[in-house]
């Protein structure tokens, strides 16, 4: 999600490069400048899209899917580091799911843990995950 805000936010910085060069060669820029002012509001748009899918879901609907852990990723940062286990995707079309989790959990599971991942719909179809459990019959 943050990629795809990325790319929209360079396209719209490219957009304002250009419309300023043309700008100086006092070319025609009435379709440029539309198209910049449509990129403006849309990630401030999709952010809120975001933020209600999250806020506003209540955990009644969370699916726990079973899962073994394959690979363990973990990246270095300034303020802190990714942590993210790898694990059999189960959504169709993919092969793999890696899951951002907490330095607790990252400790707590090794490659070849089996567990459950939480998975809830979101209010705005979009999927997110709750959290990672161990397989059994303890859920929060």
């Amino acid at each position: 999600m943050l990629v795809f805000f990325g790319v929209l936010f360079f396209i719209g910085l490219t957009l304002a490069v250009i419309l300023d060069r043309l700008a100086r060669r006092h070319a025609e820029i009435e379709v440029l400048k539309r198209i910049f002012s449509g990129f403006v509001p849309l990630p401030w748009i999709l952010t809120i899209i975001l933020f209600v899918n999250g806020k506003f879901d209540s955990p009644k609907n969370i699916e726990y899917i079973p899962a073994t852990v394959r690979d363990t990723f973990y990246m270095k940062g300034i303020i802190r580091g990714s942590r993210r286990l790898v694990v059999g995707s189960w959504r169709s079309g993919r092969k793999l799911e890696r899951i951002a989790v907490e330095a607790d959990d990252y400790d707590r599971f090794r490659v070849g843990d089996s567990l459950e991942v939480a998975i809830e719909p979101g209010v705005a179809g979009i999927p997110w995950v709750y959290g990672v459990y161990r397989k059994g019959p303890a859920k929060p």
